[in-house]
């Protein structure tokens, strides 16, 4: 078995399931949830898809341990992985340890945030990443063991382990995966990694620390600013991180709401004003002691008498993602980071 965070290999002798999931959650690398057996022919597989890949990798915080190939695969054949979802995983952590994401400061926060991993163009399809009904939950392999491989990783080679580095107070679900595709097919604008700067036949990858999807319901409303007024309502919440007004967050809008809106004629650069705008906190709502905070403690004056909850509507990143139903969702950020986009090698 080939070692979690090192290029060396194990014997742990000749172990059935059981006794192989109870080993390695006695060496602390499990994540509560069944593991498969890191050998080492299965991880020379996952290798082997990034063969060419020469980049080396920055240490991972908190442990500052610098990762390898063979370590991050290990972490990929335990979460279950095929050999061809791992050019992703590697990816996803290249982008994970670019500076402006701020890993430690995500991993050493009380906030209960994870990688959010959003997947544009033709690996989607390749891998069947799941963009459309369902495409935060469960019953999609691609989606659900790509997320658990990051993890993973973090916990394993970046030492993030809960209650000790991974200082969260709550955690999420989003801790054990959280991995889904914009539902190109369905959106009436641009995909979202061509607005970021890509080429439309580009496989990206893009990060942000997320919590959770939050659900907006919107049945009644028949307009496009009805729609985003719901949303705006939605993300305005004086208790979000957002409320630093430091970092990106995301909008999932639903295909049904997306078309809606579009068919009223907003523009993704509409969309963002609009939410911007009216997704503000009202001083009136915010604690007096938290206004201290916030004017005192951290130079964040209101404007308007409002909180603004990104730096610029360009902060706000709109996609599609889902099916049919008349849902959308935001996925609020911890903060003090950026979305992170990477085109994924060796796919």
């Amino acid at each position: 078995m080939t070692d979690l965070t090192e290029s060396e290999v194990i014997e742990v002798g000749d172990l059935d399931a059981d006794q192989w999931n109870g080993y390695a959650e006695a060496q602390g690398w499990s994540d509560g949830m069944p593991l498969m057996v890191p050998t080492e022919d299965k991880v020379a597989a996952f290798v082997e898809t990034c063969r060419g890949d020469n980049e080396p990798f920055d240490s991972m915080p908190p442990r500052r341990v610098v990762p390898t190939l063979q370590s991050i695969a290990a972490n990929a054949v335990m979460a279950g992985c095929k050999p061809e979802y791992f050019p992703v995983v590697v990816s996803t952590v290249r982008a994970l340890l670019k500076p402006d994401y701020n890993l430690h400061g995500t991993l050493a926060t009380t906030h209960p945030c994870a990688p959010g991993v959003i997947l544009n163009g033709s690996i989607r399809a390749n891998l069947e990443i799941n963009c459309g009904s369902n495409c935060f939950g469960q019953g999609h392999r691609a989606n659900a063991t790509i997320g658990r491989a990051v993890q993973l990783t973090l916990l394993n080679v970046g030492g993030a382990k809960p209650g000790m580095m991974d200082r969260s107070t709550q955690g999420s679900p989003a801790k054990y995966a959280f991995c889904f595709g914009e539902n190109e097919e369905e959106s009436p604008w641009e995909p979202y990694h061509v607005r970021r700067g890509f080429a439309a036949d580009d496989s990206v990858v893009t990060v942000l620390p997320c919590e959770p999807p939050h659900n907006v319901n919107d049945h009644a409303s028949t307009t496009g600013d009805g729609i985003l007024t719901t949303i705006a309502g939605t993300v305005s919440q004086p208790g979000s991180n957002l409320i630093y007004g430091t970092a990106p967050f995301t909008v999932a809008l639903g295909p049904e709401h997306a078309q809606t809106i579009h068919r009223d004629g907003f523009s993704i650069t509409d969309i963002q004003q609009k939410l911007y705008e009216d997704s503000a906190v009202a001083v009136n709502r915010v604690s007096d002691e938290n206004r201290a905070n916030y004017e005192n403690d951290r130079e964040q004056e209101p404007v308007n008498g409002k909180y603004y909850l990104t730096r610029s509507p360009e902060d706000i990143q709109v996609l599609v993602a889902g099916g049919p139903g008349k849902h959308s969702a935001i996925i609020p950020t911890f903060g003090f980071t950026e979305a992170i986009s990477l085109r994924i090698a060796n796919v």
